[in-house]
């Protein structure tokens, strides 16, 4: 093991032990990282507890939402910020504010509702999850937030079918890379009317780089952004505040408030194409697990995530997985946190033994094991695995001189042969994977064997674009023609903004690849670029 390994293996140690009321005396670092972390030490019920009839500004400036859908039970978020520019919100430092917190079953609040109360604390930036259990399958409900005088927007939520449920039909969405510098978020105002029973949210939920004061490619006239945005997020607070700054945008709490999100993120979330505790820019890795462990912290606050999932210092346990009924399991991946560095750098390279080392992997081994070992287990008719970075196999030009990408399941292709052969030993008759990441939208079939086009189709490949990462786009790529040419079992190739939804029935799944025309500027119409078919048991897409 290496000085830099065992480092960084001791600041995990002590990352696991913040919580504890003791002196952190092993390491410079440990001591760093407490710091920049900010967990609670002491405990948090030694907070003082503000009133909340103190509170003289609406503290939901950032919405509501809800997340993890499971047949007795929904997870509720919100947070409190009265200024949600400014550090803590505008709430006292060191303070818990008591929320209430309702659930019904229509929106007036008269049927089936259930009450409690949850505290917010400053040492969770006056963040709230409130897991409701005991509940209905398979229902429709709508919940919202109180403190003092103030009530919050009200949110729908869904919980999934119970276990065992013949269930028949199930709709949701993809979506990914949303950067706020690049443009509006219009694809999720249209979003918010789907109907939809879960939204899957495929990673870059935010980007650490700096937005300027006018918004970037927004390009506001009406009002300019603090400065405490034009800066790249580093510390703890920096990405807290870059999560009000998304939270704030009125498209994004509109989806929010009316679809449960399952979330799992990317790269940008923390820093550009890291992998493991390696980072983009090289530096010494027990430095880099400060930040990681910042990033971990702020996106457990600010997302709609229960407790299996906070983290612990550098460390957080995002995987996981959801049924609904007998008619689907979503293994939902972290491909970013495990990973081994990628080969020959980042971007796109001629593979060689590098990049096909058997002992790579893009998931780590114990994420690998879960993955199959559910399979051998489900017996859902469709078993869906949103992740973030596309599976299938993308050659840059036609002919023997291609690139591949080696940030994406191209840099690793042993682990996606365990993958595969994973759910083909499990008997996974409908495999399919949900992607995002690239910035555009395509259907794929994943091909037994990559180098040969005649070879069997395992599975189904639906890759959402970005709901605004690199800014308009266009329907027909740059690279449109070599990339189709070079890879026959991609189906559909657009360069839009916009969203996917799936259909799942019993005999097929359907995607609508949704679009806009633009994200430079505001409330472009959206429409459906293309729709796929996939057959039960037949893999393999073609024209809906």
């Amino acid at each position: 093991m290496t000085p830099a390994q065992t480092h960084a293996d001791e600041i995990r140690a002590v990352a696991r032990h913040l919580g504890r009321r003791r002196f952190l005396t092993t390491t410079g670092a440990a001591a760093a990282l407490a710091f920049a972390v900010n967990l609670p030490a002491a405990g948090t019920a030694a907070a003082a507890e503000l009133d909340g009839r103190r509170i003289s500004e609406d503290p939901f400036t950032l919405g509501v939402a809800s997340g993890d859908p499971m047949p007795g039970s929904v997870l509720l978020w919100t947070k409190l910020a009265p200024r949600p520019y400014e550090t803590g919100g505008g709430l006292p430092a060191g303070t818990r504010v008591t929320v209430r917190w309702e659930l019904a079953r229509d929106e007036r609040f008269t049927k089936g509702v259930r009450r409690g109360t949850a505290p917010a604390h400053a040492e969770f930036d006056h963040t709230v999850h409130v897991e409701v259990d005991g509940l209905a399958p398979g229902r429709d409900w709508f919940y919202r937030f109180r403190v003092g005088a103030w009530t919050s927007p009200v949110g729908r939520t869904r919980t999934a079918p119970a276990p065992g449920a013949h269930n028949t039909r199930l709709k949701l969405a993809a979506v990914s890379c949303q950067a706020y510098h690049d443009g509006y978020f219009t694809a999720y105002r249209h979003l918010a009317d789907e109907d939809l029973d879960v939204v899957f949210h495929l990673g870059d939920y935010l980007y650490e780089y700096a937005v300027n004061a006018t918004g970037g490619a927004r390009a506001y006239t009406d009002r300019r952004l603090p400065d405490v945005f034009d800066r790249e997020t580093v510390t703890l607070e920096d990405y807290r505040l870059r999560y009000a700054l998304y939270k704030s945008d009125p498209d994004l709490r509109a989806a929010h408030a009316a679809h449960p999100f399952a979330v799992t993120w990317d790269d940008h979330e923390t820093e550009n194409n890291y992998a493991g505790d390696t980072s983009e820019d090289g530096i010494p890795p027990e430095e880099f697990l400060i930040r990681r462990a910042a990033a971990y912290r702020a996106y457990w606050e600010n997302q709609p995530l229960r407790r299996p999932q906070r983290p612990t210092g550098p460390d957080m346990r995002l995987y996981r997985r959801l049924r609904f009924g007998r008619l689907a399991q979503f293994d939902i991946l972290d491909t970013r946190q495990y990973r081994s560095d990628q080969a020959y750098g980042d971007g796109w390279q001629t593979p060689g033994p590098e990049s096909e080392d058997p002992a790579r992997t893009l998931t780590g081994a114990e994420q690998e094991r879960w993955l199959i070992d559910g399979w051998k287990a489900s017996r859902a008719r469709w078993n869906v695995v949103p992740q973030q970075v596309v599976l299938s196999e993308r050659r840059n030009v036609p002919g023997s001189a291609f690139k591949l990408s080696m940030d994406s399941w191209d840099g690793y292709p042993a682990s996606r042969q365990r993958i595969l052969a994973g759910a083909e030993a499990a008997g996974v008759a409908n495999l399919m994977v949900l992607a995002g990441d690239v910035h555009v939208s395509y259907a794929l079939d994943i091909k037994a064997d990559f180098r040969d086009p005649a070879s069997r189709t395992v599975g189904t490949e639906i890759v959402a674009t970005s709901i605004s990462s690199g800014k308009n786009g266009s329907e027909r790529p740059s690279n449109h023609a070599n990339l189709t040419r070079a890879n026959p079992h991609l189906r559909f190739y657009n360069g839009r903004r916009g969203y996917t939804t799936v259909t799942l029935g019993e005999s097929e799944a359907r995607a609508d690849f949704r679009t806009v025309s633009a994200v430079t500027t505001p409330g472009a119409p959206v429409v459906t670029a293309a729709s796929f078919v996939t057959e039960a048991g037949r893999p393999g897409l073609h024209p809906a």
